[in-house]
């Protein structure tokens, strides 16, 4: 069996518990094929990049799926017709992570100390040269800068 992370976007106005619904739907589904997951996590309502189909917010969720071809384009098939789930992505992987997602890790500030430096929280040039303080334009009204 194919290794799969799925991951679902449901409309905002959608109850978590429904949210959970629909994820034991598709846990059937997958035992009805042969099928089982992993891991699964909520990741809570999040807002969009951009609005999809009028929603500023959805609730997200994934799904780390062993399941046969056959079984996950059933899922899809079914995702694609409920009219709750706004955009979902399925994507083949050789093994599923360790621990908690990306999503879920708290964020290790550790890693931006290491990219930023101290003064304003402005990232590091690198081997460029700090900017040359501004000079005064000449156009400027007498004593404004």
């Amino acid at each position: 069996m194919a290794l799969y992370e799925h991951v679902y976007m449901v409309r905002q106005d959608v109850t978590a518990q429904q949210v959970e619904g629909l994820t034991e739907t598709i846990k059937g589904i997958l035992a009805a094929h042969g099928g089982t997951i992993a891991k699964n996590e909520y990741w809570g309502v999040k807002s969009l990049a951009f609005r999809i189909q009028k929603n500023r917010k959805a609730h997200f969720s994934l799904l780390n799926i062993d399941a046969p071809h056959a079984a996950m384009t059933e899922v899809e098939r079914l995702l694609g017709i409920n009219e709750d789930v706004i955009r979902f992505l399925t994507l083949r992987v050789d093994a599923f992570e360790e621990g908690p997602s990306a999503m879920l890790r708290k964020r290790d500030d550790s890693d931006r100390d290491d990219r930023c430096d101290r003064r304003g929280g402005r990232f590091d040039r690198g081997d460029r040269p700090d900017r040359p303080p501004r000079r005064p334009r000449d156009d400027a009204a007498p004593g404004a800068l």
